[in-house]
């Protein structure tokens, strides 16, 4: 079950960096913008594997960045796991060898992912933020669409709701 995540404001935290790399896992963050969004998780003739509200989110927090003149970069991994959390030595080693030369990392992805990076980038200047937050959990069913476009139907957040229901 995806964790539900949600973004986080870290604007006033970038400021003074010259360089920002965003590195993000492919799997809760994407699927909770898009549940946010009410938009198609995959639509894979037009985006691939990428979820376009998601490549939108990611665009709204370069462009910000961009015009105050901060270099910024998005790190993707996919092959052979995915998912931060899970990531193998190595791709903890190649994501090191592209986050040099950037002041600072923003992690779009759980405690869990940040972890990783700062795993990653222990002994380097490098600083790490947190983009999104944890909010909950995510429970939706995956419906296919032709030609191969993938939503999310009955969505639901389970998170501070469920509290709610357990002491009522």
């Amino acid at each position: 079950m995806p964790l539900h995540m949600e973004a986080r404001d870290i604007s006033e935290r970038l400021e003074g960096v010259a360089s920002v790399l965003i590195v993000s896992c492919p799997i809760c963050p994407p699927i909770s913008v898009a549940m946010q969004e009410n938009a198609p998780y995959i639509e894979l003739f037009k985006h691939g594997l990428n979820t376009e509200v998601f490549e939108d989110y990611i665009q709204s927090i370069r462009e910000p960045l961009e015009q105050r003149g901060v270099r910024t970069g998005v790190y993707r991994s996919y092959v052979p796991c995915p998912t931060m959390c899970l990531w193998t030595r190595r791709q903890r080693d190649r994501f090191r060898r592209r986050a040099q030369g950037y002041d600072a990392v923003v992690v779009l992805g759980c405690d869990t992912a940040r972890y990783t990076v700062r795993q990653a980038l222990k002994d380097t200047r490098c600083r790490v933020f947190q983009g999104m937050r944890t909010v909950g959990m995510t429970n939706a069913a995956l419906k296919f669409h032709f030609p191969m476009t993938i939503t999310l139907e009955d969505k639901v957040r389970i998170g501070q709701e469920r509290k709610v229901e357990e002491v009522g």
